[in-house]
């Protein structure tokens, strides 16, 4: 027997995190006349991936990230990945400096600082690299105040802590970017709620966990939500559902049984911090300085000495080191990965898992890492470290996407993909990196995808025009566009001005 319908509405978001955020932001700005509702299994907004705690937070722009530029095999270096997450982030920050000016976000600063984001190698092949990318990036305007140094005095006034106590015989080399940012996702995503539900336009539901989701005969979506507080479990009728659960979003769309969402798995990844304790140390470094990843080490793995700031506090982080759970949250289940298994992704699962064993290899490593040789890789960016200074925490979980490949049997993707219902009524956002940074390019591009008929309106247009006013044309053919938006983005949002860099 079905349960009884207690709610309907136009949208369903299922997760409480930054996308979720982002896309009832969006939608609600573009047709206020939506009724949206936004459930959330946990008793807090934003507390898993989001988490600032659980979220790298750089801000991604490809301004420091050595991994969105590989080298090639004749020695050159491959920018597009890098151009593009940099006009991504751009539009994130001209969507919130659209909310700020619009007194939709009060206080930018609560979310947002201004920090510079440095490369930093070590090592006569690695400096050789990092200068073919320096030249490769400086071709184009969107990375222009890049600077690139070679000398150990000039790292020392840019990051003091990289050169105390370094070998002066060790070739380094890094590059610096003042446009580079810290983002408190955590605060940002309450924010945005915090205002859709001032304003009336979304209703947020804590403690309501989604069990099922089945298409209904006139296509929208009957989903089965239980109330953790009351013990009681319902339906709720959607004509359009998103899954923004993060790990949870592969289970809840094998659920839908929608043919799109087929042969899909995932491969859990964990991560760890060291955290400083000593605030002589915090207040020396203000810089996000990233590493080249070790062989085999995902995406998100990539070694760097962070600056933060979290909920209004400086801190500083150093990884992430590697973990290994099979739960798809961290408040998730053990069962989460043996759970997700199923006859269509089985055969994807284990030919990916076959082709990764470089990875499979760095796992375990990073699991036998001991205090002293985490100590050890911080020592490489940081030779004065005092191991009393610094604290192991626990950080978010990533679920890697798993999908069918015709030739190889299934792959093994670090990147984000929307998997969406033919007819639109339903999509489920899967992966990790960049993630949250491209949360309002992601979503609007989920917008064009699923809603169409509302996508080329003329008062959307209008509309998505002054909330990104640089979508649809491209920053990195515009130099003059790219200046007009980032000027007046940083003055909105109180960043270094692009003019002073």
């Amino acid at each position: 027997m079905p349960n009884r319908i207690e709610h309907r509405s136009d949208v369903l978001l299922i997760g409480s995190g930054i996308m979720s955020a982002t896309l009832g932001m969006m939608l609600e700005e573009l047709d206020p006349d939506l009724s949206i509702v936004i459930v959330e299994r946990l008793r807090s907004l934003a507390s898993e991936s989001t988490d600032a705690w659980n979220n790298a937070g750089t801000g991604h722009a490809a301004l420091c990230e050595l991994n969105y530029t590989p080298a090639k095999s004749d020695r050159s270096v491959d920018v597009t990945k890098a151009l593009a997450i940099d006009e991504q982030f751009e539009q994130s920050k001209q969507f919130w400096a659209y909310l700020v000016e619009s007194g939709r976000l009060a206080h930018p600063r609560t979310f947002l600082t201004s920090v510079p984001h440095m490369s930093f190698v070590r090592g006569a092949e690695d400096v050789d690299y990092l200068r073919r990318r320096f030249a490769a990036l400086e071709t184009s305007h969107l990375f222009r105040g890049m600077a690139f140094t070679e000398d150990p005095r000039v790292v020392s006034t840019w990051a003091p802590l990289l050169m105390d106590g370094r070998d002066a015989s060790e070739p380094i080399a890094a590059t610096r970017s003042c446009l580079g940012t810290d983002v408190d996702f955590g605060e940002l995503a309450r924010a945005l709620f915090a205002d859709l539900v001032r304003t009336g336009g979304v209703d947020v539901r804590l403690e309501h966990e989604v069990r099922d989701l089945r298409r209904a005969e006139d296509g929208s979506w009957r989903v089965t939500i239980h109330d953790s507080r009351r013990d009681e479990t319902f339906d709720h009728i959607a004509r359009f559902v998103f899954i923004g659960a993060g790990g949870a979003a592969l289970q809840l769309l094998a659920k839908s049984d929608i043919p799109e969402a087929t042969g899909y798995g995932g491969f859990p990844v964990s991560g760890q911090w060291l955290r400083c304790t000593n605030r002589e140390v915090i207040a020396k470094h203000h810089a996000k300085v990233y590493g080249k990843a070790a062989k085999g080490a995902p995406p998100m793995s990539v070694p760097h000495l962070d600056a933060r700031t979290i909920m209004g506090e400086a801190a500083l982080l150093f990884g992430p080191f590697a973990g290994f759970s099979t739960k798809f949250l961290k408040h998730g289940s053990y069962l989460d990965l043996p759970g997700s298994v199923e006859h269509d992704n089985v055969v994807p699962m284990i030919r990916a898992g076959l082709a990764n064993l470089d990875l499979t290899k760095y796992l375990l490593d990073q699991l036998r890492l001991t205090p002293e040789e985490r100590v050890a890789e911080l020592r490489g960016f940081m030779p004065n470290v005092r191991a009393a200074d610094w604290e192991l925490v626990v950080a978010g979980q990533r679920v890697q996407i798993i999908k069918k490949h015709e030739e190889r049997g299934g792959v093994l993707e670090f990147g984000t993909e929307i998997v969406s219902a033919s007819d639109g009524s339903l999509a489920a956002l899967l992966g990790a990196s960049p993630g949250a940074s491209t949360a309002v390019s992601i979503m609007l591009d989920l917008v064009r995808r699923c809603m169409p008929e509302r996508f080329e309106s003329e008062a959307f247009r209008e509309r998505l025009g002054r909330m990104v006013p640089s979508y649809g044309r491209s920053l990195a053919a515009d130099e003059a566009l790219t200046h007009q938006v980032r000027v007046r983005s940083h003055r909105i949002l109180g960043l270094s001005a692009p003019d002073e860099v």
